[in-house]
C-alpha cells in the first residue's frame, strides 16, 4: 500500500477531514466528550485500543488529515462506498490488508469497533505506528509472488484443502493461497468488513493479492454469525485483482457496487447459500 501512495490535491485532504468531522456531527458529538460518536448504538463498550478512547482517535485523525501533505490513496468516491457501509455496521470487526496513510482514517470511522491492519513490511509498520501508536497492525509473510498468479489459478483446484467445501486458513500449508500463519486474533474473530488494498502487486516478485483475495473469500464463507461479509477490493484496474475477484469473490453473484478502482461485494456464509452453491467444487 505504501509505495502506491502519492501526493493528492489538497481538496481530497479537506474532504477526508470533512468525512470524519461529519461522522462526529451525525452522532451528535458535542465538545471533547467520549460519547457514542459515529456509531448508532445504545451502549458503548470499552475502547478497542487500550489507552485510547474513540474520541481521541477521531480527533487525532482530523488533525492529521487537516495538516498532512500526503493523503489517502483512494479517491473520495471510493472511500464513500466503505463509509456508507460503516455507517450501518459499526461498531464492527474491520480487517484491512495494508497499512498506510489512510489507516488512521479507517480506525477513526469504526469507533468502539475492532480495526486491524495486516502489512507485509515490518519496517513500514514501525514507521506508521511511530506517528499513530493507537493503530493495531500485524506483520504478514506471504508465500506467493505475482508472477505465479496464472499458475495458482489453474492448479488450486487439484489441492483438496483449497476447495470451497474444505478450505480453511489456520495451519493450511498445503493450499498456497491460504494465509496459514496469521496472528491468532485474525482466526478467532469473524470479520464484518474486509478491505483488500495490499500487499504490493505491481511487479513480478511482489506477493500479489491472490492469497488475500482467496483468504477473504474463505473467511466470508466460513462465517458462523449472522449477516454477510462486506469485502472491498481496490486496484481492480489490474488483471490479477479482477481475475481473482471473479474466481473467488464471485462478481456475477455477490458484487454490489463499485466506483473508480474499487469493487464492493456482499458474501454470505456458506450456510446461507443454496445447496448447489454450498456443495459446488467452484467458489462461483
Amino acid at each position: 500500500m505504501k509505495n502506491r501512495l502519492s501526493v493528492k490535491p489538497w481538496i481530497l485532504g479537506l474532504a477526508v477531514v470533512g468525512l470524519i468531522a461529519g461522522s462526529l456531527l451525525i452522532s451528535g458529538y458535542i465538545g471533547f466528550v467520549d460519547s457514542n460518536l459515529f456509531c448508532s448504538i445504545s451502549t458503548a463498550g470499552p475502547p478497542a485500543i487500550t489507552g485510547y478512547s474513540p474520541a481521541e482517535i477521531q480527533l487525532q485523525s482530523i488533525i492529521h488529515y487537516a495538516t498532512a501533505k500526503i493523503v489517502p490513496q483512494q479517491s473520495l468516491d471510493e472511500i464513500r462506498i466503505s463509509f456508507d457501509v460503516l455507517k450501518v455496521r459499526c461498531p464492527c470487526n474491520f480487517l484491512i490488508f495494508g497499512l498506510g496513510h489512510d489507516s488512521l482514517m479507517w480506525a477513526s470511522l469504526n469507533p468502539h469497533g475492532t480495526t486491524v491492519f495486516l502489512e507485509e513490511d515490518p519496517k513500514w509498520i514501525q514507521t506508521v505506528i511511530k506517528d499513530a501508536p493507537m493503530l493495531r497492525a500485524y506483520h504478514v509473510q506471504y508465500r506467493t509472488q505475482l508472477q505465479e498468479a496464472d499458475q495458482l489459478l489453474s492448479t488450486y483446484r487439484s489441492e483438496p484443502s483449497c476447495s470451497p467445501t474444505k478450505a480453511f486458513l489456520k495451519d493450511n500449508k498445503k493450499c498456497k493461497l491460504a494465509l496459514h500463519n496469521l496472528p491468532e486474533e485474525i482466526y478467532e474473530k469473524e470479520w464484518d468488513l474486509i478491505m483488500i488494498d495490499a500487499p504490493r502487486g505491481y511487479f513480478a516478485e511482489a506477493p500479489g493479492r491472490m492469497a488475500a483475495i482467496f483468504s477473504a473469500a474463505v473467511m466470508a464463507r466460513n462465517r458462523k454469525g449472522s449477516g454477510v461479509t462486506d469485502v472491498f477490493l481496490h486496484d481492480v484496474d489490474r488483471k490479477v485483482e479482477r481475475t481473482f475477484a471473479q474466481e473467488f469473490l464471485c462478481k456475477n453473484k455477490y458484487y454490489v457496487n463499485g466506483v473508480g478502482r474499487l469493487w464492493h461485494f456482499k458474501i454470505p456464509p456458506a450456510a446461507n447459500m443454496s445447496k448447489a452453491d454450498r456443495t459446488s467444487d467452484r467458489y462461483c
